[in-house]
């Protein structure tokens, strides 16, 4: 069993890229954890770039099934006076598995501040009860969960807003890279109204940072995963991280295919 901060460590520089091999607790199915596909990504990218301003906004497609070797290119896109873009590809033993956009911004002064996204007040994850995770894939025990609020999965039930503290088990994942892996923990938001297990895909998803994710220390953070929309074998769902403070640090968006 390899944790977070052994795998990233252990990528390694290539004649076209990055590679690292993918250890069987971080598989889902047949493919790599999609939380750590993009976090690859964005090592490799934060590696072969490392004068980069902030992460702002990720944009990943997951395309193919990846595990074992994998390899890691990046290619910057366009480079801005405050705003640069950087393009990076993950290729497994079958061919090109991920393709991820990445942008990063330098802060400049604005006139306007604003937060909309409210916070819910819910007990500290130190009052609450670890689940039960019998059954549950390698890559979930990775990190810690309490379960806060919304349907559980596979109970045939109509609430699809889900709310869970999450945190790394590996002390050492305090990484930008180590932020985004867990942007992607929370089970499908249209898992509660399955009556049993059956699989899903991500197909993309999209991540804006709130706030520079360097500044964050390792804790806690509540995470929601409410689903919008289900038709034709297709989920659409939101999601959004705050810390213990309340501030919003990331809002998501995941395109879902359903097997159900």
């Amino acid at each position: 069993m390899m944790r977070f901060s052994a795998l990233m460590a252990s990528m390694r520089r290539a004649d076209a890229g990055y590679e690292a091999e993918i250890p069987a607790n971080w598989m889902q199915g047949r493919t790599t954890y999609g939380g750590l596909t993009a976090a690859l990504c964005l090592e490799a990218v934060l590696r072969a770039h490392p004068d980069l301003p902030p992460l702002r906004s990720a944009q990943i497609s997951f395309i193919g099934p990846a595990g074992g070797m994998v390899r890691v290119t990046t290619e910057v896109l366009r480079r801005g006076k405050s705003v640069s873009f950087v393009g990076a590809d993950l290729f497994g033993e079958a061919g090109l598995a991920a393709r991820a956009v990445f942008a990063f911004g330098a802060a400049r002064d604005s006139a306007l501040k604003a937060e909309f996204v409210p916070y819910r007040e819910f007990p500290a994850p130190e009052q609450l009860k670890a689940p039960r995770r019998e059954g549950a894939p390698g890559f979930a025990l990775e990190f810690d969960v309490r379960w806060v609020a919304g349907g559980k999965p596979f109970t045939g039930s109509k609430d699809c807003d889900v709310f869970l503290w999450l945190r790394h088990v590996d002390e050492e994942a305090r990484s930008v890279p180590a932020l985004l892996a867990l942007g992607d923990m929370p089970p499908p938001a249209l898992f509660p109204m399955f009556p049993y297990f059956k699989p899903i895909s991500t197909m993309t998803w999209t991540v804006n940072f709130l706030a520079d994710p360097s500044t964050l220390a390792r804790d806690w953070l509540l995470m929601e995963s409410r689903a919008e929309h289900a038709a034709e074998g297709y989920s659409s769902q939101d999601m959004f991280v705050w810390t213990r403070a309340g501030a919003c640090v990331m809002a998501g968006r995941q395109s879902v295919a359903v097997f159900v």
